[in-house]
């Protein structure tokens, strides 16, 4: 990576005052800040409305650490996988999701992740580095072209679910999302982003301090301190109680309902006993669940539930009121589906090469 400064680092008030010292007028920040976001620009001599001495000078000084798709992968699903190449060569996966209603960009918030979660391939990583808000922004900018030029349609949503843990990466997170949602960036409404966190009590109290606009889903998978301490060692630290309060108050701070996520492990959290648990905590904390089939990792302990206890689990969370939604894997021939992210790319249904 260079040595120069990432001039994506700066905002548009710092980018006026450094030409302001040059005798540049004003309205060139705004100039570079709009090829820098809302165009995507990886290269000072793309910035044509600039002059050459000017973009001569933004090359000596600056750099713009560019992500690129060094590799992609397609499902039989139509899901699309990218190898995402950092500038300082570094790589996490982000994946392009295309359902009949919407077209979703799933993206990494670190290189690798800290959390050790048992049943997830990324846990099983060292966390690297966290990632900066141009290098989630360049995620987000990619999958984007890809769903316009490979299926015609436009990027519908976006969830913060890929490698790593948002919450501990959050003040580059934040910024990702501000210059997501920003005019003079993508222009996506916080509405149609959704930042997942394995449960960092006093993060999703900062979250509700900061009243912040977007979806909250908490990756719970299991209403019960001794199973979920087996599986996410988190727990340990940020217990059910601990999270009960934090979710709560996040709720009346911004008055947006969280949604838990919950893969379900066959004989381990797929049982009457365990829905009877996790509907207690949807009452407790005023959430909606999304159940989500396991996917298979290598040297996994974890196997599928059946669909007959898959069904009476979801039965009793209804019966009690909860509104449930049931999500099917996609993208799981080319290890693209929830908890899969391990920078494999070694499919035999690799299509394209960037």
């Amino acid at each position: 990576m260079s040595t120069k400064k990432d001039i994506r680092a700066l905002s548009e008030a710092q980018i006026v005052e450094i030409l302001k010292e040059k005798g540049e007028p004003k309205f060139r920040a705004k100039q570079i800040y709009e090829w820098l976001w809302k165009k995507t620009a990886h290269n000072f001599d793309d910035m044509s409305n600039l002059s050459k001495p000017l973009r001569d000078w933004l090359k000596e000084t600056f750099t713009i650490n560019a992500v690129q798709i060094s590799d992609m992968q397609v499902s039989s699903d139509k899901t699309i996988k990218c190898a995402m190449k950092l500038a300082d060569a570094n790589v996490v996966e982000s994946v392009l999701i295309p359902t009949k209603t919407r077209m979703t960009a799933c993206i990494s918030s670190q290189v690798g992740c800290s959390l050790t979660c048992k049943f997830c391939a990324t846990g099983k990583l060292k966390r690297l580095r966290n990632l900066n808000a141009d290098e989630i922004y360049d995620q987000v900018a990619l999958v984007k072209n890809l769903a316009e030029t490979k299926y015609n349609q436009t990027l519908t949503n976006i969830v913060y679910m890929g490698m790593g843990e948002p919450l501990l990466n959050y003040a580059e997170m934040i910024r990702s999302v501000d210059r997501i949602t920003s005019p003079d960036g993508l222009g996506m409404s916080p509405s149609r982003i959704t930042v997942s966190t394995a449960g960092i009590a006093k993060m999703i109290m900062k979250l509700g301090d900061d009243q912040v606009k977007f979806n909250l889903a908490l990756s719970l998978h299991a209403a019960n301190d001794e199973k979920r301490n087996h599986i996410m060692p988190i727990n340990e630290t940020n217990s059910l109680d601990n999270l009960e309060e934090a979710l709560n108050y996040f709720y009346e701070k911004t008055g947006s309902r969280v949604t838990f996520e919950y893969i379900v492990f066959k004989d381990f959290n797929d049982g009457i006993q365990d829905a009877r648990e996790l509907g207690d905590f949807c009452k407790k904390t005023t959430a909606k669940v999304n159940i989500i089939e396991y996917n298979p990792i290598d040297d996994g302990e974890f196997k599928q539930t059946s669909p007959e206890r898959l069904e009476a689990f979801v039965r009793h969370l209804e019966g009690r009121g909860v509104i449930v939604n049931v999500r099917r894997s996609r993208g799981k021939d080319i290890d693209a589906a929830c908890g899969q992210l391990v920078n494999k790319n070694k499919s035999t249904v690799q299509v394209f090469k960037s």
